[in-house]
Order: structure tokens, then C-alpha cells, then sequence
């Protein structure tokens, strides 16, 4: 039996990638688990890049999220497997140059989706304007170039942004409630977020030299 064990084929056709892509991955899921049939949270403490990386919880939080494991339950699984592992990685592959328009306007949105729940923390469907500032605030403490009344000015200046374009839809009745994921598509309309999400770390090395 090889690496891929009973992972179903449509795992792997979302995946889009070659079998010595999928061995590199499976080499890297060995590592991480320790040679283990499952990843653990705690497997995520061996990983160096993570240690000091700001969100570094929303990221691991990421990886057991149910929802980006595409299953119908809501909350946090306490281990995954390969297959797990592997449809997580889907979120981060590259662009295909036969994609049509349609997919890749899925394959955007797949992506997207995927961010969004790291910012849904409390799994409610909506992401506050406080919540999407702190997120924005996060990110930026982790710059070493950027003073902290730097990043909080920024990180305001991205609070008002999504107010602008999610509050100012909205009618003088209505309660604001939250950024859906239909606001965060237009907030996130223009980035090239196709190119610009991947997970560094996971590249297969020794386990003290992962960046």
C-alpha cells in the first residue's frame, strides 16, 4: 500500500497535482506526525517558521477547522490524517493554465473561503469590524520594520475600509451584524490572492531548517 493508503481519488483530482507532489507532501506529513498515521496540534510546536509567526494559532487553528476539511459538522477535529492533510493543502495550489473562467473563479473563492474562517473564529458565519482590525493588527506586529502605533494606524485604516464597503451597503433601518463572506468577497476584490497564498513552512527538510 503507498503512501496515499485509501484517500479517495476526487482527494486527490482536487488537488491537481503530481504524484511526486503528493509523495513530497506525504514525506512532509511524516515529519510533522512524527511517522504517525495522524497530525496532532502539539505537532505543530516542532515546526520553527511558526514559533514566532503572529497569527501562528489561526493558522494551526486552520488545519483542524472542520469547515475547510469539508465536512458537514462545525467545530475543531483533534487529529487528521493524510487525506485531511492533503485536502488542506488544495487551498494553497497554484493556478492551473487550463483553468476557464469558471473555475477559477471557484478556485478564488475556495481560497477565500479558506482565509475567512481563520478570521470566523467563533465559527458564526461573520467576521466584527473589531475582529477584522485585530486580525489586520496581528499580521502586521509580526513586521519588524513596522512601530506598533504604525501597524494600529493601519490596521484602523483597514477597519474603515471594510465599514465603507460592508456598513455603506446597507440601509438606514438595518442593524449591522457582521462581514459576510459576500462582503469579504468584495473586500477582497482586485488582490491577488491566487499567487500570494502558500505555506512556506511546509517545504520538506529537516525539521530545524523549515522556513
Amino acid at each position: 500500500q503507498g503512501p496515499l493508503g485509501s484517500a479517495p481519488v476526487t482527494s486527490l483530482l482536487s488537488l491537481a497535482v503530481t504524484s511526486e507532489q503528493i509523495e513530497h507532501l506525504h514525506r512532509r506529513f511524516k515529519q510533522l506526525s512524527q511517522d504517525q498515521l495522524t497530525i496532532r496540534k502539539e505537532n505543530f510546536d516542532s515546526i520553527p517558521d511558526l514559533e514566532f509567526n503572529p497569527i501562528r494559532g489561526k493558522i494551526v487553528h486552520a488545519f483542524f477547522d472542520k469547515r475547510n476539511l469539508r465536512q458537514e459538522s462545525d467545530g475543531l477535529a483533534d487529529e487528521i490524517n493524510f487525506e485531511d492533510f492533503l485536502t488542506i493543502m488544495s487551498y494553497f495550489r497554484p493556478i492551473e493554465m487550463n483553468m476557464d473562467e469558471e473555475q477559477l473563479d471557484r478556485f478564488r473563492k475556495e481560497k477565500l473561503k479558506f482565509l475567512f474562517h481563520m478570521y470566523d473564529s467563533d465559527h458564526d458565519g461573520k467576521i466584527t469590524l473589531q475582529e477584522y482590525r485585530n486580525v489586520v493588527e496581528e499580521l502586521l506586529s509580526g513586521n519588524p520594520h513596522l512601530e506598533k502605533e504604525s501597524a494600529r494606524s493601519i490596521a484602523d485604516g483597514a477597519m474603515m475600509e471594510a465599514a465603507s464597503i460592508c456598513v455603506g451597503q446597507m440601509g438606514p433601518d438595518q442593524v449591522y451584524e457582521g462581514i459576510t463572506f459576500e462582503d469579504f468577497l468584495k473586500m477582497w476584490q482586485g488582490i491577488d490572492i491566487e499567487t500570494k497564498m502558500h505555506v512556506r513552512f511546509l517545504n520538506v527538510d529537516t525539521i530545524a531548517h523549515c522556513y
